[in-house]
């Protein structure tokens, strides 16, 4: 959350994808940094270890989210 709402301050189109595991933290830390509304995308819990494939199939679901979040942004 921290990166990406530095970047939004720099006027750079940003979105964290955050797991379900940290989604109240990445919510807790975008209020802290005085950014609530900062755009993020909840993806299932883990990430790490899931192998390419996996990435891809998580990739390919939240795709359109993200993209929606980017052009919002």
């Amino acid at each position: 959350m921290g990166d990406g709402i530095a970047l939004a301050r720099q006027g750079i189109p940003s979105v964290a994808i955050v797991t379900d595991e940290f989604w109240e933290q990445a919510k807790f830390v975008s209020e802290s940094l005085g950014m609530p509304d900062a755009p993020r995308v909840r993806v299932p819990h883990p990430t790490a270890g899931i192998g390419e494939a996996g990435l891809r199939r998580v990739a390919k679901h939240v795709s359109i989210e993200v993209i929606e979040a980017l052009a919002s942004a």
